[in-house]
């Protein structure tokens, strides 16, 4: 079924997926509701947080457009409550007492905390404003057709967060990670779009441009030249 969710990006057209956490590769210290959707970081009534946990979605991507979102059940406290992407490779738990931003912590994952810097390879960079308040809903679009990842909170893009992961050998998958104790994360949209081989042959002229300007001289029909524009 077609769908254009509320909060996701009202561009293009997309169709529901059913991914969820997968629950073979996660710490213990990470548990999951029944259906898998929510994610609770160091619930246990006895023990501490004692360091940095991370969940990663159960399916990778290599092509096509993918939207979700994570909806967060208790507000962000801590050193870091992470959203973002990584290859199955990606860091799942830091050492023993290390308050880490784990997502991005090294070449294999690309993250955004919620105090507002986005992470890659150990270096930092400020992408937004904080933000600190319960059922706050971040959407990550991640474009592998322009590399692209960028993150959407309630509803409004923040912008361009990473590029040039189409060229990454692996694919990526959603991850999650906190340091705080009872963070609770809930998966809400999942969708995904893939390009027609219509609109993939539109795409790869236009990658090959040098600027848009560059359209007009193109020798094939107007309509095309449209579509190449409207990609």
């Amino acid at each position: 079924m077609k769908i254009i969710g509320s909060n996701q990006p009202a561009i293009r057209e997309y169709f529901n997926e059913s991914w969820v956490w997968d629950s073979n590769s996660k710490p213990p210290e990470v548990q999951l509701s029944s259906n898998m959707e929510a994610a609770y970081f160091y619930i246990d009534p006895v023990i501490q947080s004692t360091g940095t946990v991370g969940v990663r979605g159960t399916k990778g991507f290599s092509d096509g457009e993918h939207y979700w979102e994570i909806v967060f059940l208790e507000p962000p406290r801590g050193t870091s409550v992470m959203v973002g992407v990584g290859t199955c490779r990606a860091l799942l738990r830091s050492n023993l007492y290390q308050y880490i931003n784990l997502i991005g912590q090294d070449e294999e994952s690309w993250g955004l905390s919620y105090k507002g810097c986005i992470w890659h390879n150990g270096i930092s960079k400020r992408y937004c404003d904080p933000f600190f308040d319960s059922s706050t809903v971040i959407g990550v679009l991640l474009d592998m057709y322009k590399g692209t990842l960028t993150f959407y909170k309630n509803g409004i893009s923040l912008g361009e967060a990473f590029t040039g992961l189409n060229a990454v050998q692996k694919p990526l998958y959603p991850l999650i990670s906190s340091t705080a104790t009872e963070t609770e994360l809930e998966l809400g949209v999942r969708t995904c779009r893939y390009l027609t081989l219509q609109e993939k042959c539109f795409s790869k002229i236009r990658s090959s441009l040098v600027n848009m300007d560059s359209v007009d001289k193109l020798p094939i029909p107007k309509l095309m030249k449209n579509h190449i524009r409207d990609l």
